[in-house]
C-alpha cells in the first residue's frame, strides 16, 4: 500500500476531548475520529488494526471449539421481562418503538437471546457441551462516555455462551474459554492479570475479570503480596480483625456534646480517639424505602457487595432532606440507636463495645456504645471496601492495591437464564434437566485501545506485531528517485507475498516529518531507502522499540525482515 493511496490523517498535539495517552494517541494517529461523545468512526489504519484482534480472537474461540453465529443487535422487549433483568438494565439500553407501537432493545448483551435460541435447539444431553459465540457492535447508554474506545456508547464485543448437562461439565467449558483468553490476549501482546470479580447484572455465583494493569483504569485490583489472591474491589474481600472491646460492654450510654462536629475526622479529634473506634452510620433508599448501614469509621463502604445485599432495582445514598427525616437530626449526626429501619452492619462491628455513634440529635454522639445491646441490627455482612495494608484473606499477607482496564470477563452462570426460559434437557436416564450455563466477553474495540495504552512512549504507539496495522513502513526519502522508489515497491510486493502488511511511505514530505509520523503510527519495523545509502548498496533498519539503527545491505534485507518478523 502506497501511503499516498490511503488517508492517515496525523495530528501533531493532543486533541484537549482525550485525557489518557491510549486516546490521544489513536485520535493523533488518524486511527479514530469523533462523531458524537462515545461515538467513533474508525480510519483505514484503525479498522485494519482492529480487524487483526478480531481475527486472533477468532481464531482462539475456533481452536477452543466454539461455534460462531451471528444473533440480532435489535431484541424484544419481553425477553428481557422474562429474564427478569429488564427493570435493572432499562436504564442503560436504547429502546425504540415499531410501527406496531412494540417496544424493542438494542443489545447491550445477548444472554437472553441465545438462551431463548438453545430453549428450542438443545433437547438432549447428547447436543452438549457446545458453546456459541458471535463478534458483535453492542449499545449501552452510558452516563458519561469517556477515554475514548474505553466506555462507548457503541462498541464491538465478542460474545460467547456455553451450554452443559452438569457442572463438572460447565466447569470444563468455563477453562477452556479461559485458557483461551489467556492465548488471546498474549497474541494480541498484552499483559494481563485474571481477578476475582462481581458478577454484577449479569447473575450467576462466579467470575474472573482480565485486567490490563495501568494507572489510568477505571477499576480497581486488589492483589496479595504474596500469593496469587487478586480481585477486584468490587468482589475483593480481606480478613477481619475481631472486632474491639475498647470499654467495659456493660457500661451505659451516655450522650456527648459534640458541637458543630460532624465528619469522622472532626468527631475523632474531638473525642480524642482513633477513628475506628466511631461507628459511621450511612442512610441509604432502597427502591425508595430507607436503610442504615454501619462501618466502622475509618472505612469505606462496598456499594456493590451493599447491593447485592439489598437485592433492589435501585438503591442510592440518601440526599440531606431524607437522612434529616430518618434521624430527626442534621446531617453528620445519624446512629443506629432508636432508628425505625432496616439496619445493617460490616462483619467486623459484631461484638464492638465502647464505641461511639452519633446520638440522631444534632451536636451530640453516644459513647458506650454495645451494638448488640444498644442496637437492632437485621443482618451483619462484610460490607466494606479492601484496601492497601489488609490481610490477605487466603494467605495473611499484605493487600495492595493498583488500577486497572477490564478487557474479558467469564462468568459461571448456572441455570439462572435457563430456568427463565425454560432450557431443559433429557438426560442418559431420560430425567428432564436444567441446562447448565455460562458466558463469555471480550469488548474487542476496547482491546485495541488497551494495548495502546499499555505500549507506548513520549513518541507514540508501539504495536505488537499481531495487530500493527502495517508491520513494515518503508520510507522513501525521496519519491522521485527512481531507484528507491523502484526497490521500495519490489520489497513490498515481496512481503505482502509473505503475509507481512507493509506500507511505503511516497509522501513529498520531508524526511524528519515522515519520521515522526512512523513513530507515531508505531509501526514495528521502519526500513529507510535513501539515495546516498542506495549508492553504498545499504538501506537503513530501524526496530521501533530499538534506540539505534543500521544499515543493511540491499540483497539482505528482504531475508532480514522476514527473519524478525517471524521471530
Amino acid at each position: 500500500m502506497k501511503w499516498t493511496n490511503t488517508v492517515v490523517p496525523t495530528l501533531r498535539d493532543n486533541p484537549q476531548e482525550a485525557e489518557i495517552p491510549s486516546h490521544q494517541l489513536m485520535l493523533r494517529a488518524g486511527l479514530l475520529r469523533k462523531l458524537a461523545g462515545g461515538l467513533y468512526t474508525f480510519m483505514p489504519l484503525g479498522f485494519k488494526a482492529l480487524r487483526k484482534v478480531e481475527q486472533i480472537v477468532r481464531e482462539e474461540m475456533d481452536a477452543a471449539g466454539a461455534l460462531e453465529v451471528l444473533m440480532p443487535a435489535l431484541q424484544p422487549k419481553e425477553i428481557w421481562e422474562q429474564s427478569g433483568r429488564y427493570e435493572k438494565m432499562s436504564k442503560a439500553m436504547y429502546s425504540v418503538i415499531d410501527r406496531q407501537g412494540r417496544e424493542m432493545e438494542l443489545g447491550p448483551t445477548h444472554e437472553e437471546v441465545i438462551t431463548d435460541l438453545v430453549s428450542r435447539e438443545i433437547s438432549s444431553y447428547k447436543q452438549m457441551p457446545v458453546t456459541f459465540y458471535q463478534i458483535q457492535t453492542k449499545f449501552r447508554d452510558e452516563i458519561r462516555p469517556r477515554f475514548g474506545l474505553m466506555r462507548a456508547k457503541e462498541f464491538i464485543m465478542k460474545d460467547a455462551y456455553s451450554f452443559d448437562a452438569s457442572w463438572d461439565e460447565a466447569d470444563s467449558s468455563y477453562q477452556k474459554m479461559y485458557d483461551a483468553y489467556i492465548r488471546i490476549f498474549e497474541r494480541c501482546g498484552l499483559v494481563v492479570k485474571p481477578v476475582e470479580a462481581d458478577a454484577g447484572d449479569m447473575g450467576g455465583n462466579w467470575s474472573h475479570e482480565f485486567m490490563v494493569l495501568a494507572d489510568s483504569g477505571e477499576d480497581g485490583i486488589v492483589e496479595c503480596s504474596a500469593c496469587s489472591y487478586a480481585a477486584n474491589s468490587e468482589r475483593a474481600t480481606f480478613k477481619y480483625v475481631e472486632a474491639k472491646q475498647y470499654d467495659d460492654a456493660e457500661k451505659n450510654l451516655e450522650e456527648v456534646h459534640t458541637p458543630a462536629a460532624k465528619t469522622i475526622k472532626e468527631v475523632a479529634e474531638f473525642l480524642k480517639c482513633e477513628e475506628r473506634r466511631l461507628i459511621k452510620t450511612l442512610i441509604y433508599t432502597a427502591d425508595d424505602k430507607p436503610v442504615a448501614v454501619l462501618l466502622p469509621g475509618d472505612r469505606e463502604i462496598n456499594e456493590t457487595k451493599l447491593g447485592h445485599l439489598l437485592d433492589a432495582n435501585e438503591f442510592k445514598l440518601a440526599d440531606d432532606a431524607s437522612v434529616e427525616t430518618v434521624t430527626g437530626a442534621a446531617v453528620g449526626f445519624a446512629g443506629p440507636i432508636g432508628l425505625d429501619v432496616p439496619i445493617y452492619a460490616d462483619v467486623s462491628l459484631k461484638g464492638v463495645a465502647g464505641a461511639y455513634t452519633g446520638a440522631n440529635k444534632t451536636d451530640y454522639h453516644y459513647s458506650n456504645v454495645n451494638l448488640e445491646r444498644d442496637a437492632n441490627v437485621e443482618k451483619y455482612e462484610d460490607l466494606c471496601l479492601a484496601t492497601s495494608g489488609d490481610s490477605c484473606p487466603e494467605c495473611g499477607a499484605a493487600l495492595n492495591e493498583c488500577r486497572g482496564i477490564e478487557v474479558g470477563h467469564v462468568f459461571k452462570l448456572g441455570d439462572k437464564y435457563c430456568k427463565s426460559f425454560n432450557a431443559k434437557f433429557l438426560d442418559q436416564n431420560g430425567k428432564e434437566q436444567v441446562i447448565t450455563m455460562g458466558c463469555y466477553g471480550i469488548g474487542v474495540t476496547r482491546t485495541l485501545q488497551a494495548i495502546i495504552e499499555q505500549s507506548h512512549d513520549e513518541n507514540g504507539i508501539i504495536w505488537p506485531m499481531s495487530v500493527a496495522p502495517y508491520v513494515v513502513d518503508i520510507v522513501v526519502v525521496n519519491p522521485k528517485h527512481e531507484e528507491s522508489m523502484t526497490l521500495a515497491l519490489q520489497l513490498e510486493k515481496q512481503l505482502e507475498a509473505d503475509g507481512i502488511d507493509t506500507i511505503v511511505d511516497d509522501r513529498k514530505d520531508r524526511a524528519g516529518v515522515k519520521f515522526k509520523d512512523a513513530d507515531l503510527l508505531g509501526f514495528p519495523i521502519r526500513v529507510v531507502i535513501g539515495q546516498r545509502s542506495l549508492d553504498n548498496g545499504n538501506v537503513e533498519l530501524k526496530i521501533r522499540n530499538q534506540e539505534d539503527s543500521k544499515l543493511i545491505e540491499v540483497d539482505k534485507i528482504l531475508l532480514k525482515l522476514k527473519e524478525i518478523y517471524r521471530s
